[in-house]
C-alpha cells in the first residue's frame, strides 16, 4: 500500500496517522502535487492512495479504508462526523486562502477571500464549542480538529489564543505519539 503526498499536507498527516496505527504494510511516497507535472490523481491534490488495483483519491475514504482493513471503526457517530466535516471545511477555506495569497492575491480586497476567512472564524468558534476527548482516547474526528489546529499554527492562517477548547484539544493531541511523529519537519 502506499500513499502519496506530502509531509505538511494535513489532510495526508491524517492518513499517516491512521496507517500508522493500523498495523498494515505501507509506505509513505513523497510528492509536490505543484511540481509534479502528471500527478497521478485526478484531483491534482493529495493525499491518494494505491493498493493493488484500488485507488482512492481523498482523505475521507483513505482513512475509512484504513480504519476497516484493520478492524477499527471510522466515525460511526453523526455529531462526531459533522465535527469531522467542520474541521475540513476549515481546512479546505484555510488552505484555499494560503494558496490564493502565495499567488499574490490580495485576500483582504476580495469578497470571495473576505468570505473564506468569516468561514474560518466561525468553523473555530464552533469547533471551540465541542466537549474535549480524554487523553489517549482521539476520535478520527479529534484527529481531523487538532490536525487542522496544528496546521493552521504551523502555517500562520489563523490563531486559535481565543479558543481554549481548541488550544487543550491540542495539548492532548501532543501526548500522542503518532500525532506528534507525523507533525510536519520544521522549516
Amino acid at each position: 500500500m502506499k500513499l502519496f503526498g506530502s509531509y505538511t499536507s494535513p489532510f495526508v498527516r491524517h492518513c499517516r496517522i491512521a496507517l500508522m496505527q493500523s498495523g498494515l504494510d505501507w509506505e509513505m511516497v513523497e510528492l509536490d502535487i505543484h511540481t509534479s507535472e502528471n500527478p497521478g490523481t485526478p484531483t491534482l491534490r493529495v493525499p491518494f492512495l494505491e493498493d493493488g488495483e484500488r485507488k482512492l483519491t481523498d482523505s475521507t475514504p483513505i482513512i475509512k479504508y484504513v480504519r476497516e482493513k484493520s478492524d477499527q471503526s471510522f466515525i460511526p457517530d453523526v455529531q462526531d462526523l459533522d465535527r469531522y466535516c467542520l474541521a475540513n471545511t476549515l481546512l479546505d477555506a484555510a488552505i484555499n486562502l494560503f494558496l490564493l495569497e502565495r499567488s499574490g492575491i490580495d485576500i483582504d480586497t476580495n469578497k470571495y477571500t473576505r468570505r473564506q476567512q468569516q468561514r474560518v472564524e466561525l468553523v473555530l468558534k464552533e469547533l471551540d464549542s465541542v466537549t474535549l476527548p480524554t487523553s489517549g482516547d482521539l476520535s478520527d474526528a479529534d484527529y481531523r480538529v487538532a490536525v487542522a489546529a496544528a496546521w493552521g499554527q504551523f502555517r500562520n492562517r489563523f490563531s486559535i489564543a481565543s479558543h481554549a477548547n481548541l488550544q487543550q484539544l491540542l495539548e492532548i493531541a501532543g501526548k500522542d505519539p503518532v500525532f506528534v511523529a507525523t507533525a510536519p519537519p520544521a522549516a
